[in-house]
């Protein structure tokens, strides 16, 4: 079982910069594939990052791409999202979540989730 925690949501204008983190209990950190997702209101949940176990590949959606990055420390069983140059569009609730068998970053493949994390971008 693991629970995730994330932080470092926000308000920030257009062009600005936020880092996310999300705090991971439990020795077993190393063996989840992690993800950041958001959601927008009366949207679906979509896929933002992943990283493998070990942090040698990492996934982006291509709307973010060049934009942020995804990172993980085990030692410290976190994982961060670092968002540059944010667009109103990024605006959602920011949800980490961990897999246990790194195969796609479906939705529905996730096996733990986080609270989320509101970021709110203004013009």
């Amino acid at each position: 079982q693991v629970q995730l925690v994330e932080s470092g949501g926000g308000l920030v204008q257009a062009g600005g910069s936020l880092r996310l983190s999300c705090a991971a209990s439990g020795r077993t950190f190393s063996t989840y594939a992690m993800g950041w997702f958001r959601q927008a209101p009366g949207m679906e949940r979509e896929f933002v990052a992943g990283i493998s176990k070990r942090g040698g590949s990492t996934d982006y959606a291509d709307s973010v791409k060049g934009r942020f990055t995804i990172s993980r420390d085990n030692a410290k069983t976190t994982v961060y999202l670092q968002m540059n140059s944010l667009k109103p569009e990024d605006t959602a609730v920011y949800y980490c979540a961990a897999d246990r068998d790194y195969g796609d970053w479906a939705v529905t493949r996730m096996d733990y989730w986080g609270k989320g994390t509101l970021v709110t971008v203004s013009s």
